[in-house]
């Protein structure tokens, strides 16, 4: 096979192109894709609307899609894993030509870890970029045993994966959603909950008196949920351009996805120990990648929608 399907950004929505299948070079391996999470990232990446990124151009030749779940098929020199292994990975680099919503991609080895045993390929792909944004940015927050921590956005892809993970490390969870997502979030782990639409600072402390020590803003709600944080507490940002002012002598950061594969293969056990969950929200073929982006657009997924090759 020298030609594979791919999708690619564009002026506006993503494009299904067919280019060569690329090979592996040193420290790398080629994964015959089996699935592919659509993240909202791609949403902008098919769109060509990147400048809070850094990126002045439209994209309209790049890969899209950064997590991947699939069989190792080529090797690079130096690369430790073996032809016929099913991995998980992020692809971190936004322009790359080819990225996880393909039939065949290449990765750095670093950045790839084995799949977890015991479930599909579609579920492995909805690992990667969400379980790292969170495990970063809750190493950026400062999470640990008896801290307090809100999430906002809790019962999203981004934030189930922080209230479990947090959960986990000992700390001790507020999860801002809505309501109809209060036993969800209390499932993951969340010991207090808050209903969006209410005074958020106020609620979490009248749970929390004196403010949570730390907060991972991944609904994008800005001040509202740093003024729930005390002073000198940590606040996180997960998307360009939306920190607030670090106020009261508060921590204030954004923190992207990086890929890491000692962190991918932590999660991966936890997952096979049955202590983190996944969550698919439902499947398509590449071709119908565009009614995915229109699902993920519309809100209320809970979980991933997952590309099929």
């Amino acid at each position: 096979m020298t030609n594979m399907r791919a999708l690619i950004g564009g002026s506006g929505a993503p494009r299904l192109v067919e280019l060569p299948v690329p090979e592996a070079g040193p420290q790398q391996v080629r994964i015959k894709v089996a699935a592919a999470a659509v993240n909202p990232f791609d949403l902008a990446v098919a769109a060509g609307t990147l400048a809070d990124y850094g990126v002045a151009r439209p994209l309209d030749s790049y890969g899209i899609g950064f997590d991947v779940a699939g069989t190792v098929d080529q090797v690079g020199d130096g690369a430790a894993f073996q032809v016929g292994e099913e991995v998980v990975g992020l692809m971190a680099r936004l322009e790359l030509p080819v990225k996880a919503q393909a039939e065949y991609a290449v990765l750095d080895a670093s950045a790839v870890a084995r799949a977890p045993r015991g479930f599909t390929a579609v579920e492995a792909a909805t690992i990667p970029l969400n379980s790292l944004t969170a495990w970063q940015a809750l190493d950026r927050a400062g999470v640990g045993p008896g801290r307090t921590l809100l999430v906002t956005g809790a019962a999203g892809a981004v934030g189930g994966y922080l209230v479990e993970l947090a959960t986990l490390r000992g700390a001790r969870v507020v999860a801002a959603a809505g309501a109809e997502d209060e036993e969800l979030v209390r499932g993951l782990g969340a010991e207090w909950f808050v209903p969006r639409g209410d005074d958020l600072a106020s609620a979490v402390r009248a749970r929390v008196p004196g403010g949570v020590d730390a907060v991972v803003d991944a609904a994008v709600l800005g001040l509202a949920a740093l003024d729930a944080v005390r002073d000198g507490g940590a606040f996180v940002a997960l998307s360009a351009g939306v920190a607030p002012v670090g106020l009261r002598g508060i921590d204030v950061a954004t923190v992207f996805f990086r890929a890491d594969a000692a962190q991918l293969g932590e999660v991966v056990r936890l997952v096979e120990a049955g202590r983190v969950t996944l969550r698919v929200a439902g499947t398509y073929p590449l071709e119908k990648v565009a009614d995915a982006h229109a699902r993920l657009v519309a809100g209320g997924v809970r979980g991933r929608l997952v590309l099929v090759p």
